[in-house]
This record gives structure tokens, sequence and C-alpha cells, in this order.
């Protein structure tokens, strides 16, 4: 996913603050994707019951429904997020490898280019039209806090953004 709809050749590059100094493409499946569906800065977060998820949380961060999926974001990135402008870039597969299956992370040691590239359109639509709730909290630091002091699966992206308005 990026903001760019002009990458005609991705190169390996390392990943920014990661431990592996080894240069790769980075591409994420189709199952993780929807957690890019954001502006490239914008701080958010997902959750979802997994298999030790107790009921208590299930009812409490997921309205009963053991089966949904939220993404939230803070408020002040409403605007961001309502006119970004994000594009899926759909890459070979013969060169990638998994490297983080929880995560949905796939990298390839060589340079890639993109078969097709497709604007993903109105987000907040696209949410809608996947099934999974776009929570739009006034403070995510706060919910975020509950969440990944609860039972609940997790994962945050760009959250050192919190505070930044998009």
């Amino acid at each position: 996913m990026s903001e760019d709809d002009s990458i005609r050749r991705f190169e390996p590059r390392a990943k920014p603050g990661h431990h592996s100094r080894e240069s790769l493409v980075w591409a994420i499946d189709s199952e993780h994707a929807p957690a890019y569906w954001f502006p490239r800065e914008c701080p958010r977060g997902t959750f979802w019951a997994g298999t030790t998820t107790d009921d208590d949380d299930v009812e409490r961060f997921l309205t009963g429904e053991r089966s949904q999926r939220v993404q939230a974001v803070q408020s002040d990135w409403l605007d961001a997020l309502r006119s970004a402008r994000v594009f899926a870039y759909r890459l070979p597969t013969a060169t990638f490898k998994p490297y983080d299956h929880a995560a949905g992370y796939w990298v390839s040691p060589e340079p890639v280019e993109p078969i097709e590239v497709v604007e993903l359109g109105d987000l907040l639509a696209r949410h809608a039209e996947a099934g999974i709730e776009l929570r739009i909290v006034p403070n995510l630091g706060a919910l975020w806090k509950q969440v990944i002091a609860s039972t609940l699966e997790f994962s945050g992206i760009r959250l050192r953004n919190l505070g930044k308005t998009g």
C-alpha cells in the first residue's frame, strides 16, 4: 500500500528500526492488508479476539461479537483518512518468501515490478464493505492502553505519531 501511485519498481531496503540489516522488498498479505487502508503516517490500532480472549473482553471491546475486527484511529486523523488516496500494489510472488506469518509480512531480496496498481477509493466505505469496524475515538492512546492490557490480540501501527494531526 502506498499514497504514491507512481512506483514502477520496488528496490530492496532495510526496514527502519528493524533488527535485520538485510535489504529486502517488504509486502503484506491480503489478510493483513486492511491494517494499511490508512494514510501512511496515521496512527492506528487493530484488535480482535484470539483463542485465549475471554468473554468479558469480547463484550467490552468487540460488542459481544467474537468474529469482529476493529481498527481504531484518533478523531484528529479523520480528515486525513477521508481525503487520503491510497493505492494497493499487486506484486509477483515468485521471489517472495514468508517473513512473519502472524503479521502477514512477505519479503523478496530481489527488486520487484508491480503487476497492477489499484486505488482503494473511499477508505471509510472500504472498511464498511469488508465488515471491519472502523472506530473513531477522541483518544487512541487511552483506548490502546486498555486494549494491550486485555486478552485481545492486537497490532498497532505508527502509534508514535499520536499527538500529530494528519
